[in-house]
């Protein structure tokens, strides 16, 4: 009786070790979003490198041995479209990726066997980048060409931003976001991710890139809906940049001279809250601002859905706010470093924490705000943001885990 309760226990120890066995080698050779759904009390693992170099290992080399160590490799590339989705800068603001960092991820998809092709979608407000043709004008400018990216520059929701798929997600807010086409057509996804501060999310990291940043105009449209700012009319003091940087006209004077917003017109792009400089724009409800997040990362989620992905964020000049707009405020920290991941969740966690453990750069909007040691530091620049409820509900839907483990590569 003892001698088969002991071959039972064996067996079932056997049975157990193989389950454990296929499931890792499962993920390893199936990484998409999918995976992560039931293990989000799992480590991730995210991979960091300092800025330090020296003779022989530059800073190129550093970000090809970061994503190598990171597992890029583990990804199958051979003859597959690999979307590097990038936000190429509006001309004016000099804090986006510099297009060396995105040349050298390009030929190593290029030695993997992967055609890789730089891209982005449209934008819904008046800038540079509303269009196709200056879309592709700015990204040059930039210096994301052909000659010094090795790789095409393709505008992914097409000339007017109407060129998208849906994705059936069903999920709270969206049931089929609606994405570029050419990122929802692309075999892989592989973001590149300038770490920054945004003034509706608290900050933007890789969520924020993919998700708002793959949808077309009218999945951003869609985003948006409920993110409607107000106008704070005791801070207002009639400087008109709001009025004219609005690409819906859906703001005038009052009879005042305060702004006034007519919400029939606006589509809650916030342009106008980044432009004003006497906190009169904000942000609307704290409910608003919840929702918009949980509409970014369902789009993520669409995005990335079914397909192997992998998530490259650069520490570095983290200014206050978007890349979006025409002008970039002096950093709030020093520069920190580059850290991948497969895990987008973890990834842009582990970015808030070097950030909040970084020194405040004196000087910056931080001491202006009246910044302490300890406190969250893009909660305090843009005090009507909680960027937690993104990456909280981004676990919940089984995109990632913010659990995590943080590897040095030296």
């Amino acid at each position: 009786m003892i001698f088969n309760n002991v071959r039972y226990l064996l067996f079932a120890m056997e049975v157990f070790i193989a389950c454990l066995i296929f499931r890792d080698n499962f993920y390893r050779n199936n990484r998409t979003e999918s995976m992560w759904e039931g293990y989000t009390m799992n480590k991730a693992k995210v991979y960091f490198t300092g800025l330090r170099a020296k003779p022989g290992k530059n800073l190129l080399d550093k970000l090809k041995k970061l994503v190598l160590e990171a597992g890029i490799k583990e990804i199958d590339f051979k003859d597959k479209f690999a979307a590097l989705k990038i936000h190429f800068g509006e001309p004016g603001n000099l804090s986006y990726i510099r297009p060396n960092y995105a040349a050298c991820i390009v030929k190593l998809i290029k030695d993997l066997g992967g055609k890789p092709f730089l891209t982005d979608a449209n934008t819904l407000y008046h800038g540079k980048r509303a269009n196709a043709v200056d879309h592709l004008n700015t990204a040059m400018e930039n210096g994301f060409n052909r000659i010094a990216v090795g790789c095409d520059v393709i505008i992914a929701d097409g000339l007017k931003g109407t060129e998208f798929r849906e994705i059936t997600i069903n999920q709270k807010h969206c049931k089929a976001p609606r994405i570029a086409a050419a990122l929802a057509d692309a075999d892989i996804i592989i973001s590149l991710t300038h770490f920054k501060g945004h003034e509706m999310t608290g900050f933007g990291g890789a969520l924020k890139n993919l998700g708002m940043g793959s949808g077309s105009r009218a999945g951003k449209m869609e985003m948006h809906s409920n993110s409607k700012p107000r106008i704070n009319l005791k801070n207002c003091i009639g400087c008109g940049q709001c009025i004219k940087s609005c690409s819906q006209g859906a703001i005038h004077f009052n009879e005042d001279k305060k702004a006034e917003i007519d919400y029939q017109k606006c589509i809650g792009c916030g342009q106008c809250v980044a432009v004003c400089q006497y906190s009169a724009a904000v942000v609307g409800s704290d409910e608003s601002g919840g929702n918009v997040q949980e509409k970014i990362t369902e789009y993520t989620y669409a995005v990335l859905k079914d397909k192997p992905h992998f998530h490259i964020s650069f520490i570095m000049n983290v200014s206050p706010y978007c890349d979006c707009w025409n002008y970039n405020d002096m950093a709030i920290v020093p520069d920190i470093g580059m850290a991948a991941s497969f895990d987008p969740v973890a990834l842009d966690r582990a970015c808030v924490d070097l950030v909040n453990k970084a020194p405040m750069i004196k000087g910056s909007i931080l001491e202006e705000k009246h910044f302490h040691s300890g406190e969250d530091k893009f909660t305090h620049v843009h005090i009507d943001t909680d960027w937690k409820i993104g990456l909280n509900y981004a676990e919940k839907i089984g995109l990632g885990t913010q659990n995590y483990d943080l590897i040095i590569v030296k």
